[in-house]
């Protein structure tokens, strides 16, 4: 069922070579802000004071941010767990205070604006622990990339494989230059929305090449360059229909998720877009210009010695 038909295929190829150029200016720019700027990584990585506080009632996160904010502090995550009584309040390290001090300070302003306020637990995450944690996070995403590496591998025509790992690659060093040129913070959520970014890119890119491959097969007369237009128009419904929903979905997180959600939405609104984008114009451009072509995913037919049929009984 197509609620958005196509009578025509679009011409997406006749204009690779200018969108593709774009994408390599916006790569290399990516890749030069990572480099120079690096990124404003959370105490999860930096590591800080965790505090855990409970409400007699439903905790008013907004008052919580608003008075740590008012102690002077910028980085800092307030956010619900276990039970929306329960607070979570996590802290930079300060190197003039220590934690008992420092949790005490935010306690002592927290029970100004609503005495009823308990403390439940108090504990000091050093920096070797945040270290540890960026290490199994990258460890995690070169897993990931990895496993994709051998699924496109296995499922397509190496130069199908290619394209699309170059694809994958693309959209996240672009989700990851955005952070570092807008100093956004990254944290374990935002890697998250990095690593479900890979695999929603992934199969957008699996769509789109299982088409090609398709259409090669039914369009013996078509060139190239026809087949690939075609093949994309063929699914640009399922494009509108399903990265419109997920955009949806992830706008509502954006705006009503909280701050604790609030960069991983932003990293996967860049991922939605820049996907769409790359398993378009950067996966089958790339697959045209290696040179894929039908006789890549038709086996030609085998002959006998002397090329004649062989006879009936």
């Amino acid at each position: 069922m197509e609620f958005f038909r196509f009578h025509r295929s679009i011409p997406f190829m006749r204009h690779r070579l200018i969108l593709n150029l774009i994408s390599l200016a916006v790569f290399v720019v990516a890749v030069f802000f990572i480099a120079t700027r690096g990124f404003h990584l959370s105490i999860e990585f930096t590591g800080g004071t965790v505090m855990e506080v409970n409400y007699p009632q439903a905790a008013p996160l907004d008052e919580v941010r608003t008075v740590i904010s008012g102690m002077g502090y910028s980085d800092f995550q307030v956010q619900n767990f276990g039970t929306s009584r329960d607070v979570m309040i996590r802290l930079p390290a300060n190197a003039d205070v220590g934690a008992a001090a420092q949790s005490q300070q935010v306690m002592a302003e927290l029970q100004k604006a609503s005495p009823e306020v308990e403390m439940r637990r108090v504990e000091f995450v050093g920096p070797q622990i945040g270290q540890e944690l960026a290490y199994d996070g990258l460890l995690a995403l070169l897993f990931v990339v990895v496993g994709i590496v051998i699924y496109l591998g296995l499922r397509f025509e190496w130069k199908f494989a290619i394209a699309g790992i170059v694809a994958n690659l693309h959209d996240v060093v672009i989700i990851l230059g955005f952070f570092a040129f807008f100093q956004w913070e990254f944290s374990l959520a935002v890697l998250a929305g990095v690593l479900a970014v890979l695999g929603y890119s992934v199969n957008e890119s699996v769509v789109i090449m299982d088409r090609i491959r398709e259409n090669f097969r039914k369009q013996r007369t078509a060139t190239v360059e026809e087949t690939i237009d075609s093949a994309i128009t063929q699914t640009m419904s399922r494009t509108i229909i399903t990265h419109a929903s997920t955009q949806l979905m992830v706008l509502s997180i954006l705006f009503f998720g909280g701050a604790s959600l609030h960069y991983f939405a932003l990293a996967l609104t860049v991922g939605i877009w820049f996907g769409i984008y790359s398993s378009i114009f950067v996966a089958a451009g790339l697959a045209m210009w290696m040179g894929v072509k039908r006789e890549d995913m038709i086996k030609p037919i085998k002959k006998d010695n002397e090329g004649a049929l062989a006879e009936t009984p």
